[in-house]
């Protein structure tokens, strides 16, 4: 039996997270050795029940002393669970898993899930692990450009491969109405007059996804007497807390507490978006991806994005959503307007036109089978260059 390792930092929320999880669902549904080795996190468990194993290695620090003792700690991981597969979806750990792998003379993956900061040639070379792999996925074309202009060597070694969603897990008709309700009591929402329009904003609390341009596009909203809505602001504490706590001042000093709200990480992903009318995804800077929008789209659900990165390849302006000036909130606010005055037949037919997009393009199997084809091209001929043959390079949105 043959193994694949997905190392990373953390299991605990995210993008890459979720990748790590879909991904070790299919090796181990193609009886495969599926092993994940990271810190831990709360997606641990949900790992395990997927038939995979988590090995608990300090793969979340970044100090020179623990890369190369983890890359010790990773070879004998790999000759003890005879893994013939490294893929890396961190800088971090992506280091340890290099050493490891061409110590022992395994294939190498790497995936690009974000744009890595380069101001310095230190950080220029701790980045450029990423494009060290026999094989280095994209999860988009913006990523693809971004790699090829920092590392252009790597250009022929490059695949794109859309994340994707699972359409049974994300399917609004299979989302019970007591699961919604039950998810607006927990989100203590009871006092908020519904059926009001709710937008969504479900992002991790940092400096760039566009929670304080949110309140402030709000705040104009107001001003111009738009129609009533409220809005919530769903995700994780980072950086100590330090963003959600400047958004919460936000809110009680521009007077928006009753229209506005933060609540922590949901696990129920899709009652959320089931939850929601619209959902806002108004970064400030590129998304390499956007998991959110294909999310919301699956779910019928009309989305608002920031028009650039990845966003422009998973939302189709004025038929599944729109794409949004970035940090304008006036622009913002008049899409927000725009959406609320639409009639509901229109919003309907956004939102069922966003999930055939992601049924045609940006579905699970798609991920699945593509990365499991990538590993198997690996396992042929790791020092073959043209990945061409493994998934669509050329693929278009």
């Amino acid at each position: 039996m043959t193994g694949v390792l997905q190392v990373l930092p953390r299991l605990q929320s995210g993008g890459a997270e979720r990748t790590t999880l879909e991904i070790a669902q299919a090796l181990a549904a193609a009886g495969e050795r599926a092993l994940v080795a990271s810190a831990g996190g709360r997606l641990v468990e949900a790992l395990k029940a997927l038939g995979a194993r988590h090995v608990a290695l300090p793969l979340d620090r970044k100090d020179p002393w623990t890369l190369w003792r983890n890359h010790g700690l990773l070879k004998d991981l790999c000759r003890r669970e005879q893994i013939d597969i490294v893929h890396a979806r961190s800088r971090a750990p992506a280091w340890s898993a290099l050493w490891a792998a061409r110590a022992l003379g395994l294939g190498f993956v790497t995936t690009w899930h974000g744009d890595y900061a380069a101001k310095t040639p230190t950080k220029r070379l701790y980045n450029s692990v990423m494009a060290r792999g026999d094989c280095v996925i994209a999860n988009s074309h913006y990523t693809a450009a971004q790699i090829q202009s920092v590392a252009p060597q790597a250009a022929d070694r490059i695949v794109v491969i859309p994340r994707g969603v699972d359409l049974t897990l994300f399917d609004p008709d299979a989302i019970a109405p007591e699961r919604v309700a039950g998810l607006f009591h927990g989100l203590e929402l009871n006092d908020w007059r519904r059926p009001v329009p709710l937008f969504v904003l479900p992002a991790r609390f940092t400096h760039w996804k566009g929670h304080l341009l949110t309140l402030e596009a709000v705040r104009r909203m107001r001003a111009a007497n738009a129609p009533d809505f409220q809005a919530i602001l769903v995700g994780d504490d980072q950086r100590n807390g330090e963003v959600k706590a400047s958004v919460t001042r936000e809110i009680a000093a521009s007077c928006l507490a009753a229209v506005v709200k933060t609540a922590p990480h949901v696990a129920d992903m899709p009652a959320l978006y089931a939850l929601a009318d619209v959902v806002l995804s108004p970064s400030t800077a590129p998304e390499a991806f956007g998991r959110v929008a294909i999310e919301a789209q699956a779910m019928r659900r009309p989305i608002l994005a920031s028009d650039f990165g990845g966003a422009r390849e998973t939302v189709r302006h004025g038929e599944t959503g729109f794409l949004v000036r970035p940090h304008d909130a006036n622009a913002l606010a008049e899409a927000m307007a725009q959406i609320l005055q639409a009639p509901a037949a229109e919003r309907a037919r956004i939102g069922g036109a966003g999930r055939a997009l992601v049924a045609e393009r940006f579905s699970l199997a798609h991920l699945q089978q593509a990365t499991l084809r990538v590993y198997q091209q690996v396992r042929q001929d790791r020092k073959k260059s043209d990945y061409g043959q493994i998934a669509d390079r050329h693929w278009e949105p």
